[in-house]
């Protein structure tokens, strides 16, 4: 997951369990099998829209949510969605399901989403009926778990927000639908050139999305979910918002922020276990302010002020450095020198030779031996040497 601060600018694995039966008159193999056919009709029915269908999957007492729950997706561009029942522990007329959701956005998704999923069901007159749908155990929210969602499509985007206005989101699809072609214009690999952005209601709603505690993401604008490495078989990342911070920024702020993650997304396919976070996350920073005109001094404020107290940087950020601990200067430091570092290849080498470096660590597979070996045959110099140029780098140009 990689994400960009306001200070300085998933995949749900589900174990299998067995099938349990509780006091039924059914078998657990015929409870399972009528559970899983009416998930089947229930999925058919969100796939086409259809309210009345829907209605009749879902418990009585429950119809008139029924239909507000399906409308929160009306909205949500879907090619696939499909439920997989993996456990069931059933009480007589009531049953607690344990599913898997998977779930595709039409011109987006090359592979399903996949997500948890607790469902509470009923049996009324020998039939079961879904009396909720919720996120299972630590499982995180999906978008219209939050309320109603909105999709706005740029031309190189698809917003999907709840909580937002339309006209809201429609500034974020016009941020990213610049961002898009900006990435483009500094990634020279190839990758769809398009993104999805969720836009929550608050930052409780993006940490609920990302199955994490608010208090962690309170001062972080966005963060990019998605697998390292990429790839044809996983689902598109995701570029979730913290409109609370983000709302704090400037225009340029903003927009810096989103083409930060749009690299993340462009960039996925060649990011590894290998790759160090003052790689990816200073080159996504070196791609945002590409282009803006921005000195050193203006978007590097935090490692300056450190410069001027005397307390330069002996070594390149490490990974704890980025972590979203609280401590806003300390993470803003560690980008800084990222996107410093990425800045100098750039100037030094050309970008040209800074995208090869990139892809060239991450494609040793392992962090061991990654950086010296990419140092040593795209850049001809040795992690001492870098680490010394970088060092008198940052104070030329911020002392």
């Amino acid at each position: 997951m990689a994400g960009r601060s306001v200070a300085s600018g998933w995949v749900v694995g589900l174990l299998l369990a067995g099938l349990v039966g509780c006091g039924a008159p059914a078998s657990p193999d015929t409870t399972a099998a009528a559970v899983q056919r009416l998930l089947d009709r229930r999925a058919g029915a969100v796939l086409d829209g259809d309210a009345v269908a829907y209605a009749e999957t879902s418990a009585p007492a429950g119809g008139a949510s029924a239909g507000t729950d399906l409308g929160r997706l009306r909205a949500v561009p879907l090619a696939a969605w499909s439920y997989r029942v993996t456990a069931v522990r059933r009480d007589g007329d009531a049953a607690t399901v344990r599913a898997e959701l998977r779930y595709r956005l039409d011109g987006y998704d090359r592979a399903p989403v996949t997500a948890g999923r607790t469902l509470r069901l009923t049996r009324t007159d020998g039939r079961w009926y879904v009396a909720s749908d919720r996120p299972a155990g630590r499982s995180a929210q999906q978008l219209w778990d939050q309320g109603a969602v909105r999709a706005v499509r740029g031309g190189h985007s698809l917003v999907l927000g709840a909580g937002q206005s339309e006209e809201t989101l429609r500034r974020y699809a016009d941020l990213a639908d610049r961002a898009v072609p900006a990435v483009r214009a500094a990634w020279d690999g190839d990758w769809p050139g398009r993104v999805v952005v969720l836009v929550p209601g608050s930052v409780d709603g993006m940490a609920a999305l990302l199955g994490a505690s608010a208090s962690a993401y309170r001062g972080i604008a966005a963060v990019t979910t998605g697998e390292t490495g990429g790839g044809e078989k996983v689902p598109a990342d995701r570029i979730v918002v913290n409109p609370d911070a983000y709302g704090a920024l400037g225009d340029l702020g903003r927009q810096v922020v989103l083409t930060h993650e749009t690299t993340h997304v462009a960039t996925r396919a060649h990011t590894s276990a290998a790759t160090p976070l003052w790689l990816s996350e200073g080159y996504a920073d070196w791609a945002g302010y590409r282009g803006t005109g921005r000195t050193a001094a203006q978007a590097a404020p935090e490692l300056r002020r450190a410069v001027a107290a005397g307390d330069r940087p002996a070594e390149l950020p490490q990974d704890a450095d980025f972590a979203f601990s609280g401590d806003a200067a300390r993470l803003a430091r560690a980008y800084e020198g990222g996107w410093l570092a990425c800045r100098m290849v750039a100037g030094r080498w050309g970008e040209a030779r800074l995208n090869e470096f990139y892809r060239a660590v991450a494609a040793h597979g392992r962090r061991a031996g990654a950086l010296e070996t990419a140092l040593r045959d795209v850049l001809g110099t040795t992690p001492q040497k870098f680490t010394a140029d970088w060092k008198a780098y940052v104070a030329d140009r911020l002392g």
